[in-house]
């Protein structure tokens, strides 16, 4: 509950930013307008495309930068209709754009109110931090994944490659979760150098789950080759450093055609190319995700849960790939996109809370083959023992328990099993822990208890003694019977005969 309302706290804070900034925004819209002309006049002075002073006004296809001075330390670059145009629409006249200029400074110097409701004075209410429900979610879910990523990577208890790689894989998904956040609540034209900062991790989506699936379903060992696997991202990540380090403004106005749909941003960055290389990416490792995954499908060593988890993680994976799929062809295409968007973000989103989910209901999930279920296997990585003679060996202690039924000697041991399987203790230990995922004793109670179980059910006149039966399935006294018959059916022999017989 704690770690809930650290979460709540943070939102409740994000969320009053957003007016403090909206109110700081409104009541200085009015004050400077006045000062709006600052950033303008030396374009109509030395009027940028325009190289005939008399030139009629054109179309409102014109990019003006207007610093604004609005309590936000930033230069907003909006791409909207000129101050020209909208004089044009007030006056219903055209004119020369330095004319117009001169003539009316004083229009800007005191703010007049006739021309309020030009478009002008309302395309920066458009650029405002803004607070939607989706923004809220967004922002909700990275917070959570923040917090899952560090409760992840503390837990001693998961193997330390598996929890390196997945929280990583959280981290980034939240990361990202988080910039998209921030980008469409328009922070990032209060931040421009917050510009595309999530990038250099799209190609780090694939690597990480593949190699988090192969160390938890085959023990894998890193090797120096599987370096190769960051080459994409390091060439990535040299790419967009020229990016990174340009000016605010320029920054500006590549948010600025994203926002109104234009294709400098598109030219800046190659986004086709890019939207390519995060698909193969995705699609590539996918393959190489499904292949371990449908191998680790029959795999004895694995338990149940942990086969459920590998299958739920690959199949919010490929949904996220078919979702990146349909926002990529939108993208390329400069097609409408606002739903397939938002469909990919909720992909990344449901991964982020699944994980979530499992940390805190199965935390052992997240180690596979290094799990505590599965801790034994670690003592035999050295083993000698092979494939094919543990096999062997399984099949004949499967006769010996259920045809010979040798768990009903009451001094049986481990000594016992190994000498009738003519092998070493050791071995005889490995194969029952590897391929009945359970201990000797464990293997031993488990039979005997089911040996009375089914003697109990035939019982139907309650002539036998709870005694009897126990000396009959190999224990040697009641107390340790009842003991092992409880654990196991969560009754006593007493209380499964009386079931059994109402039944």
């Amino acid at each position: 509950m704690k770690n809930i309302g650290i979460l709540i706290t943070f939102l409740l804070f994000f969320i009053k930013l957003y007016p403090a900034h909206s109110k700081v925004y409104k009541e200085n819209q009015n004050l400077h307008k006045g000062t709006i002309y600052c950033g303008v006049l030396s374009g109509f002075k030395n009027p940028i495309g325009f190289q005939n002073e008399n030139l009629p006004i054109k179309p409102p296809m014109d990019l003006v930068h207007i610093r604004t001075f609005m309590g936000i330390p930033s230069l907003y670059a909006i791409g909207v209709y000129p101050i020209k145009s909208a004089f044009a629409q007030i006056t219903s006249r055209e004119t020369s754009v330095n004319s117009w200029s001169e003539s009316h400074i004083s229009f800007f110097d005191n703010g007049e109110s006739e021309y309020e409701t030009s478009p002008i004075f309302n395309i920066p209410e458009k650029y405002a931090p803004k607070l939607n429900f989706w923004i809220v979610i967004y922002l909700y879910v990275a917070m959570i994944g923040f917090y899952i990523a560090i409760i992840i990577n503390f837990n001693r208890k998961i193997d330390f490659l598996a929890r390196i790689l997945i929280s990583t894989f959280v981290f980034i998904h939240s990361f990202f979760i988080f910039h998209v956040c921030f980008s469409i609540s328009n922070y990032e034209f209060v931040y421009p150098h917050a510009y595309r900062m999530s990038l250099p991790f799209s190609l780090l989506y694939g690597p990480l789950l593949y190699f988090y699936f192969k160390r938890i379903t085959q023990q894998y060992r890193f090797k120096k080759r599987d370096l190769f696997h960051l080459v994409p991202t390091v060439l990535l990540i040299i790419y967009v450093i020229p990016i990174y380090l340009l000016p605010a403004e320029e920054k500006l106005n590549a948010l600025l055609t994203r926002y109104n749909g234009g294709f400098e941003e598109a030219k800046l960055l190659h986004v086709p190319t890019l939207v390519a290389l995060k698909l193969s990416s995705l699609i590539v490792y996918g393959y190489f995700i499904r292949k371990l995954y449908l191998k680790s499908k029959n795999q004895d060593k694995l338990s149940k849960g942990n086969k459920i988890w590998n299958g739920n993680l690959y199949r919010i994976h490929i949904l996220y790939v078919v979702a990146y799929s349909l926002y990529g062809f939108m993208i390329v295409n400069n097609l409408g996109h606002n739903l397939i968007f938002h469909s990919q973000i909720s992909a990344m989103a449901l991964m982020v809370l699944y994980l979530g989910y499992s940390a805190n209901i199965q935390p052992q999930v997240f180690s596979g083959l290094y799990s505590y279920e599965n801790q034994f296997f670690l003592k035999y990585e050295k083993s000698g023992l092979t494939e094919s003679l543990s096999t062997e060996l399984k099949e004949r202690l499967k006769f010996l328990f259920d045809e010979e039924k040798i768990y009903k000697e009451n001094d049986i041991n481990l000594e016992t099993i190994a000498d009738r399987l003519n092998t070493t203790r050791h071995n005889a230990s490995q194969v029952i822990n590897e391929h009945f995922n359970m201990n000797f004793h464990k293997l031993i109670n488990k039979y005997r208890i089911q040996e009375a179980m089914s003697i109990l059910d035939q019982d139907y006149q309650r002539n036998l003694n709870i005694i009897d039966i126990a000396y009959e399935v190999g224990y040697n006294n009641k107390v340790t019977f009842n003991k092992a018959f409880k654990e196991y059916t969560l009754v006593t022999p007493s209380e499964y005969q009386r079931i059994s017989v109402k039944a």
